[in-house]
């Protein structure tokens, strides 16, 4: 059985897509960003900043659809500039420090917008304790 999260935001329904699709123990969330609920991008440039929020609305999507940080398996990490790794380096440390998620992180020449500067992709395994 699929079950689909929404996060409300304006692409979902422009583009078609859910932030989240859980099958059976598996969960991925698509590509986030950061920015919020009324459309507004949260610390435009910064990238540091944008992984904390962007992996907080992941963390978000994954409860949502019984899931958590911890049961992450897979990050994708998109950034305008590569030289920026280090600040989102240390806010996927934070996030899943103990975890060790298996993890990529890409420069791409843009995003939607050119004050979003990181997006962040999971894929996550929902484990039964």
């Amino acid at each position: 059985m699929k079950q689909t999260y929404s996060s409300g935001a304006f692409w979902e329904d422009k583009v078609a897509y859910s932030r989240a699709v859980r099958v059976g123990d598996l969960i991925e969330v698509a590509g986030t960003t950061a920015v919020d609920a009324e459309g507004n991008i949260i610390a435009p440039g910064d990238a540091g900043t944008q992984a904390r929020y962007i992996l907080s609305k992941i963390s978000f999507a994954l409860e949502q659809l019984g899931g958590s940080l911890k049961d992450v398996v897979r990050t994708r990490v998109y950034v305008t500039d590569i030289s920026s790794w280090e600040a989102v380096g240390a806010a996927h440390k934070e996030a899943f420090d103990g975890v060790n998620p298996a993890a990529t992180m890409l420069e791409i020449s843009s995003l939607i917008d050119p004050m979003l500067v990181v997006e962040i992709e999971a894929t996550a395994i929902v484990q039964e304790d």
